[in-house]
């Protein structure tokens, strides 16, 4: 059964994480911890005019399903907006523990995750990278000024 978990995609995900490392003048940084097993995501972004991802970078210290989540969100991201992420955090989070489809979109890919349900131990893990990728556009926005806090609003 661990087999079906750790399959040649998910393996794959894990192995490409795209944009691994940290930006040099971040807007935005969100750092989550899965207590359990200690799976670690720091993400770094810069947001475009419009508000959107524009620059990213992850470092992600996690086991393969939390690199997996990480790989799906690295391929993806750029252009996103916290309405789209926060979506896909939410609709993962409904996949893992209430039997929902996943994320559609953009981050679609995340949905190669669906087996982890049968695991909630690895539930936390498997929502680090997107967790801290939330994190990190918010505090972005914010920064940013009351422009941009309405688009926070959507998103909580």
């Amino acid at each position: 059964m661990i087999d079906e978990l750790y399959s040649a995609r998910i393996l794959r995900l894990a192995a490409n994480l795209p944009h691994s490392g940290r930006l040099a003048a971040p807007e935005g940084t969100g750092e989550r911890i899965a207590k359990l097993c200690g799976s670690k995501a720091i993400v770094d972004v810069t947001l475009d005019d419009a508000g959107r991802v524009g620059t990213f970078a992850q470092d992600i210290r996690a086991c393969a399903l939390g690199q997996a989540a990480g790989g799906v969100i690295g391929e993806t991201v750029i252009g996103a907006s916290v309405e789209e992420i926060a979506g896909a955090r939410d609709a993962l989070a409904a996949m893992l523990k209430a039997g929902g489809e996943g994320p559609e979109g953009r981050f679609e890919g995340l949905r190669a995750l669906k087996q982890v349900a049968d695991y909630p131990a690895r539930h936390a893990s498997t929502m680090v990278a997107v967790e801290a990728t939330l994190d990190a556009v918010r505090q972005a926005l914010a920064r940013r000024g009351p422009d941009t806090r309405t688009s926070l609003a959507g998103a909580a």
